[in-house]
């Protein structure tokens, strides 16, 4: 076989039913029909006599000659689409451009304020649009270019570019005056005595919920939510306690925070993207914008 026998879209083809081991959704992402998706496939293999893909649970799994070519195509078409995007210039005082973000509802009252009075004076036509993916998507939604940024704590997303925005850390929020301050307690003693408390969880934030499990506080759990951003108002009239990041906890005014030594408390809050994209301006001048604006 030699170069010139393959077709660039066999290339984007192969690449993209890799990412998602999935043909038909190649396909919607490639925006082919599903029988144009299968009939690339198999000139594909024949090109390379080698089948590639086999049928496996819920779509197919690579051969060994797949998962050896899936980097070299991944790195060339990134390659290609830098050198093809470098000539495209972008103006932020005269762009127009939407940027579509996932982030949680804890991320936007955090992250949000600050970067669009940034983008106020810099860009003041650049609209920008949250849009929450599943986390087992995001990686395929960035490489889609359904979104252009994931903002978080996000350590199963893999295969991304990533920029380590901050540190944090869990602890726990109660409502000032709380019986529970009174007693002054640390290590060992402070974790035990979260038996004395009732919580309130969010259904939407698993890392939460996990250090309730890891502490075998379930049956503390009075009030499951599925937003975030009801906690404090819940805290602040009763006397339940809450579990959240360190770094919106003391953005709170008129509560109490303590800070247990919980198991895997500590994580880093990224700025994921694909690296499809990482050379298109657009994409470039935001990402520099959001590293001034939050990273530490």
């Amino acid at each position: 076989m030699h170069i010139k026998d393959i077709d660039l879209n066999l290339l984007r083809l192969f690449d993209a039913v890799y990412r998602t081991r999935n043909v038909s959704r190649a396909a919607e992402l490639l925006d082919l029909t599903q029988p144009a998706a299968s009939q690339g496939l198999t000139r594909l293999r024949a090109l390379i006599q080698d089948p590639l893909f086999m049928r496996g649970a819920g779509g197919v799994q690579p051969t060994p000659k797949a998962q050896r070519l899936a980097e070299p195509v991944r790195s060339a078409l990134a390659t290609l689409e830098q050198a093809l995007g470098e000539t495209a210039a972008f103006e932020p005082a005269s762009a127009t451009r939407s940027f579509h973000i996932h982030m949680s509802d804890i991320g936007e009252s955090r992250f949000l304020p600050e970067l669009m009075v940034t983008l106020r004076e810099q860009a003041p036509g650049v609209r920008v649009e949250t849009r929450p993916v599943p986390r087992e998507q995001i990686t395929e939604a960035l490489d889609a270019g359904r979104i252009d940024f994931a903002f978080g704590f996000l350590p199963m997303v893999k295969e991304t570019q990533r920029s380590n925005l901050l540190k944090d850390r869990y602890v726990v929020l109660l409502r000032e005056g709380h019986p529970f301050t009174r007693k002054r307690r640390r290590g060992k003693a402070l974790l035990d005595a979260l038996r004395e408390l009732e919580f309130v969880g969010v259904r939407s934030h698993a890392d939460t919920l996990r250090i309730v499990q890891q502490m075998k506080l379930e049956g503390r759990l009075r009030l499951v939510t599925e937003h975030f951003l009801v906690l404090p108002s819940i805290v602040r009239a009763t006397d339940l306690a809450a579990i959240m990041p360190r770094n919106i906890a003391h953005g709170f005014e008129g509560y109490a925070v303590v800070e247990p030594e919980f198991p895997q408390r500590d994580f880093t809050v990224s700025l994921h993207w694909s690296r499809r994209f990482e050379a298109d301006p657009g994409n470039r001048w935001m990402r520099g914008v959001i590293e001034g604006l939050f990273k530490e």
